[in-house]
């Protein structure tokens, strides 16, 4: 398999030449990360990203996890990386002094967190949860809850997970049975949660539990969920790890994919009961678990990101090596040479470089959400930071799938044997789109919660900024730029020709605004990259005026560019028709049809 190498020269062009980090560090709080800590950062989260996870990327595929007497146990190297991980302090870098962070942005921290999900997204996945798990507690917890959970899990000691799904429930969480009895200053739970992510394992001495659970009497479906800390071991007044909980992993999910990810089946209170702790209040749990749940949602939209780019790297040192056919002298040539391979590798490129721009500007506007001062301004960051979420989900682990798919291709036969490498990096992004709410959900919840429910303004937001864009493109001169300002006027135009007839056909039947929810996301989506793209030419071009240092990387840029506005940003008109007139077959079939 070919070394990860990770992009941070690209990670560097956003946050300084798009102005990602100055835009966070002009506020209050955001002054603390200086470009000089950002750009170290970067550097050492790929260097450990290489060194260490890398490597043990295709052996815990082949060796997985495996179940002995309850006890999970992790892939050869895991627990040696993980030690090496928290040892450097890398699962603090986003969160708060108070608890032991680094306090850097998010942006920061998700942009080293690419580089361990590009590396070794099974592993990866670990850190991820928890820290989803620190962001809900933060927000949720109580100052004892805070005092006795938030360091370990911001140190990394301890681990998190997320506790919602149910064999007969799925994705309806509404009708999860998990029960909670109330005990005194805690709670009884039993039950039983699957697909549980790293629910059990060997890394560290204790693993915090975030479980949805019914108390008694809870009305009914979602208005009746609560949730509940489930700590592995409860938890001593001197903050050691105590006695063993009622709870227990009682089998592991054989999957297609990061297969070195335990993914559990866990048992709650076979005896006993275990013992729990509500966060929030009672019948308020999915408002708590939405915090997590988001967060998770950004981070799996950049794990779709990570796996196309170690795909994409993997595919293009494949073609420039491997000889197939003669040039038109006679000589041997390699098939990076062949127009097809050449469309294949440019469209993997211009799809990270678009996935990754509009992902790191998404959690730039997380940053301002949390550290804007003004409310009204904040507001807004938070308004665009719930249309934008599902569309990083979705939108980014679509096209994972879909590039690592292409990085099997370009390798011909030869990507189709395990031991080359590049299948497995199919298997692995084919997770994401199902993990926390199938992207078809996310789709339901663009349209309906962050389009329909504030009459698109939002939406008409967004579309403004992507106009603005296209003026600036307008006063530029080159084809590049001619090329960008053509294709984001037609992803314009599809885009609010679009909205506007989901907003008017929505009155009379949602159905016809269900019908197109995955193609509008997909538009929304290529949009939203296109105009990263443009923003990114913009960037490139100024550098060059300026005399760059580096003149190869950003006229590179610009063709990268040119390319996602050629070839990409076309799909714009034939997404707009599927999503207004796809739905007459769609909705006529007769179900006994199917």
């Amino acid at each position: 398999m070919v070394p990860y190498d990770a992009p941070v020269q690209d990670m560097q062009f956003l946050m300084h030449d798009l102005g990602l980090l100055r835009s966070i560090q002009e506020l209050p709080g955001g002054d603390s990360a200086s470009a000089d800590i950002v750009d170290a950062v970067l550097e050492e989260s790929g260097r450990l990203a290489r060194e260490k996870l890398a490597p043990i990327n295709a052996s815990g595929d082949s060796q997985g996890a495996t179940l002995e007497n309850g006890v999970v146990r992790c892939a050869d190297g895991f627990s040696e990386a993980y030690k090496a991980f928290i040892d450097g302090g890398w699962n603090s870098l986003p969160f708060n002094p108070e608890h032991g962070g680094q306090g850097l942005p998010w942006l920061v921290g998700m942009a080293a967190e690419e580089m361990w999900l590009a590396a070794n997204s099974a592993w990866a996945l670990c850190p991820v949860l928890t820290w989803g798990a620190v962001d809900l507690l933060e927000a949720h917890g109580s100052r004892e809850q805070k005092a006795t959970y938030l360091d370990k899990l911001v140190s990394g000691e301890w681990t998190g997970t997320m506790n919602l799904t149910e064999p007969q429930a799925g994705s309806d969480v509404g009708a999860l049975r998990c029960r909670a009895d109330p005990e005194g200053d805690h709670y009884r739970i039993r039950g039983q949660k699957v697909f549980i992510s790293w629910g059990e394992h060997d890394m560290t001495d204790n693993i915090i539990h975030l479980v949805l659970a019914r108390t008694p009497g809870a009305p009914p479906g979602t208005k009746g969920i609560s949730l509940f800390i489930v700590p592995k071991f409860l938890v001593n007044a001197d903050g050691s790890p105590g006695a063993r909980n009622d709870l227990r992993c009682i089998s592991l999910e054989h999957k297609l994919g990061i297969k070195s990810s335990p993914t559990c089946v866990m048992s709650y209170g076979d005896d006993e009961g275990a013992i729990g702790y509500l966060v929030g209040d009672e019948n308020r749990g999915l408002n708590c678990m939405f915090t997590m749940m988001n967060n998770a949602r950004i981070n799996i939209g950049m794990s779709g990101l990570a796996v196309a780019e170690r795909a994409y790297q993997q595919a293009r040192a494949f073609a420039r090596d491997r000889v197939q056919g003669n040039a038109a002298d006679g000589s041997p040539q390699t098939i990076i040479r062949h127009p097809d391979v050449r469309r294949m590798l440019l469209t993997m490129k211009a799809s990270i470089e678009a996935m990754r721009a509009f992902s790191y500007d998404v959690v730039a506007t997380l940053d301002q959400s949390r550290l804007e001062p003004n409310p009204e301004t904040r507001a807004l960051a938070q308004a665009r930071l719930d249309l934008l979420t599902p569309v990083v989900k979705a939108w980014c682990t679509d096209l994972g799938v879909e590039i690592t798919s292409m990085g099997v291709q370009v390798h011909g036969g030869m990507g189709y044997i395990e031991e080359t490498g590049a299948v497995q990096h199919l298997r692995d992004a084919r997770i994401a789109p199902i993990y926390e709410g199938t992207n078809g959900i996310q789709a339901i919840d663009l349209v309906t919660r962050k389009v329909l429910r504030d009459g698109g303004l939002a939406a008409r937001r967004y579309i403004e900024e992507i106009d603005a864009v296209v003026a600036l493109l307008d006063s530029e001169s080159g084809t590049a730029f001619k090329a960008l300002s053509r294709g984001l006027t037609t992803a314009i135009q599809a885009l609010t020709k679009t909205t506007n007839w989901l907003l008017t056909e929505s009155k009379n039947d949602v159905d016809l605004a269900l019908a197109g929810a995955t193609p509008y996301m997909r538009l929304f989506g290529t949009a939203a990259g296109g105009m990263m793209m443009a923003r990114s030419a913009l960037a490139a071009q100024a550098a060059l005026q300026d005399g760059t240092s580096d003149r190869s990387f950003h006229e590179t840029k610009l063709v990268t560019a040119q390319f996602y506005a050629e070839n990409i940003l076309p799909q714009a008109d034939g997404l707009a028709t599927i999503i207004c007139d796809g739905h007459h077959a769609l909705l006529a079939l007769p179900e006994d049809q199917f």
